[in-house]
C-alpha cells in the first residue's frame, strides 16, 4: 500500500472514531458547541457526528477521496469554533484543563494540512 493510500485511511480512521464518538459519548461535544448555533446542541453535535462518518467513508473510498479530502479540510475550519468555545469555556479550569482547550485551537492546522495532503495524493493512488 502507498503512503498516500496509507495516510488516507489513516484520516479515514480519525474521522470514524471522531464521528462514532459524538454518538457514543455525546455531552462533551454538546458543551462546546457554539452558543451563537440555533437550537439545541445535541443536534449540532449529531450533525458534526454524522458529517465525521460521512467524510471518513469518502476519504477510505478511492473514487470519493479527493473531493472528500476537500471536504474534510472545510471541515476542520468548519469546526473550529467549537474549539475556542471550548477555549473560552475552560479557561477558569485547572491548568491540564486549560493547556488541553488551548491545545486543540492550533491542532486544527496540521488537520487541514493533513486532509490538503490527502487531496492531492487521491489522483496518484487507488
Amino acid at each position: 500500500m502507498s503512503a498516500p493510500s496509507r495516510s488516507a485511511l489513516l484520516l479515514s480512521g480519525l474521522l470514524a472514531a471522531a464521528g462514532a464518538a459524538h454518538f457514543v459519548a455525546p455531552k462533551g461535544f454538546d458543551a462546546i458547541v457554539p452558543k451563537a448555533l440555533p437550537g439545541d446542541p445535541r443536534r449540532w453535535t449529531r450533525l458534526s457526528g454524522v458529517a465525521e462518518l460521512a467524510l471518513a467513508a469518502g476519504v477510505a473510498h478511492p473514487r470519493t477521496r479527493r473531493l472528500a479530502a476537500g471536504l474534510t479540510g472545510a471541515f476542520f475550519v468548519g469546526v473550529f469554533p467549537a474549539n475556542l468555545q471550548m477555549a473560552a469555556d475552560w479557561r477558569d479550569r485547572s491548568p491540564v484543563q486549560r493547556a488541553v482547550a488551548y491545545g486543540r485551537l492550533p491542532l486544527q492546522v496540521p488537520l487541514v494540512v493533513w486532509a490538503e495532503s490527502v487531496r492531492r495524493g487521491a489522483g496518484r493512488t487507488s
